[in-house]
């Protein structure tokens, strides 16, 4: 029996994902777990309790920053699982890692940044393995459904009595509707300027094995770039576009393999797509190639930079209630396994991805590392969902209204 005061606690529960978080531990959180929020703030994190109405009774207030090791030391000392959703993970997720790392504190978050998860899987991975924590980063639209999608046609497969293992899997956005805040612009925008500055950055980014635990052993499968405009996909029999979380989702996917021994197979090419349907289809992944390219190319000067930020949200603003509960999302895996038969997945969530759907994927993961741990693999270190929770985590999201549906042949 744990002697800590806390079950779970949200570090972050001021900023615009952070507050989601809370509503839904607030309504789905078990009435015995002890909760609490963390911030800078005390007067503002009493502020998120009054929006809860008579649910923020149950949660306390604990006063912690980055800026203070101190804070975050006794923060993680004093509860099992700690929830971060303080970002640019890349430039205040490392002292929170640190923390829970030493502590022995579960921690799961949102990052969709690899240079952050590069250096907390290199500074910290050892220190969590000695403690027994599982730092459990992407448990939101980035990257759960990619690692956990794959995961779940992997044991469809073994089901059906075949190895498991793959030749190649694509995962394509079927359709999906939704927002942005500020905090995933600055996370974007964060990654454009570290890059910049820095050629090692730019070639970890380019690297498709970038946070593989033993990046010799990985296989030379020749060049695995991520797609960057149109172009006709004879697997999935369809014209696609970019999708532009493939650049993170395609790594956690294959440390997973790496860090499960390869049950998918040495040899499996992973990447993911946007399907695109007819004519429309078309002009629509040409619009967002081009969208896609000239935001990114405007953070590299500074004129365009002041620009387009001005037009972006800004940290702390999101898409309204009614934007987030009319989102959405569909995507397939479509897969070869090594024998040649073709299986594919549906996985699909019924609202915005990246806010109530993410609150709900993180809110769920907490829970995962706070109640299920007799059922958990026995890990411990800087992790990915699917190494840390697996299928007991799909079983979770499944019965929060998320879909993960493995079928037999093309779909």
């Amino acid at each position: 029996m744990s002697t800590r005061p806390w079950d779970i606690v949200l570090f972050g529960a001021t900023g615009f994902t952070g507050a989601l978080t809370a509503e839904y531990l607030a309504t789905h959180a078990p009435p015995g777990l002890a909760l609490a929020l963390a911030g800078r703030s005390r007067d503002k994190l009493e502020a998120v309790k009054r929006t809860l109405g008579p649910s923020g009774d149950r949660f306390g207030v604990l006063v912690a920053d980055v800026s203070d090791q101190a804070s975050l030391t006794a923060v993680a000392a004093a509860t099992r699982v700690l929830i971060t959703t303080v970002g640019p993970y890349a430039k205040y997720g490392l002292p929170v890692v640190e923390a829970c790392a030493k502590a022995g504190t579960h921690c799961c978050d949102l990052t969709g940044e690899p240079q952050f998860m590069r250096r907390s899987i290199d500074g910290f991975d050892a220190a969590a393995k000695a403690s027994g924590a599982r730092i459990v980063h992407t448990c939101g639209f980035d990257s759960i459904p990619s690692d956990l999608g794959l995961l779940v046609l992997h044991d469809f497969a073994r089901q059906r009595g075949l190895s498991g293992q793959f030749s190649r899997a694509t995962l394509a956005v079927l359709r999906l509707k939704g927002g942005f805040s500020g905090g995933t612009v600055a996370s974007m925008v964060n990654g454009i300027e570290e890059a910049t500055a820095d050629r090692a950055l730019r070639r970890l980014f380019a690297d498709p094995y970038a946070l593989s635990p033993d990046r010799p052993r990985e296989p030379d499968l020749g060049r695995q770039r991520d797609q960057t405009g149109l172009q006709f996909d004879d697997f999935l029999g369809t014209w696609t576009a970019p999708f532009v979380m493939a650049s993170i989702n395609t790594r956690v996917v294959r440390r997973t393999n790496a860090l499960l021994g390869y049950p998918y197979g040495r040899e499996l090419r992973y990447r993911e797509t946007t399907a695109l349907k007819g004519v429309g289809g078309l002009v629509f992944g040409a619009v967002m190639t081009a969208g896609l390219g000239a935001v990114v190319g405007s953070q590299l000067f500074g004129p365009t930079k002041k620009l387009v930020g001005a037009l972006l949200p800004k940290p702390g603003e999101g898409p309204d209630k009614a934007t987030r509960d009319g989102g959405f999302f569909r995507l397939r895996l479509e897969a070869e396994t090594v024998e040649g038969e073709r299986l594919h997945a549906l996985v699909a969530g019924t609202s915005d991805p990246g806010y109530g759907e993410t609150a709900k994927m993180l809110s769920e993961s907490a829970l995962c590392l706070a109640l299920d741990g007799e059922k958990l693999p026995k890990v411990a270190g800087v992790l990915t969902p699917a190494t840390a929770m697996g299928l007991v985590l799909v079983d979770r999201l499944r019965a929060a209204g998320m879909t993960f549906e493995a079928r037999p042949g093309a779909r």
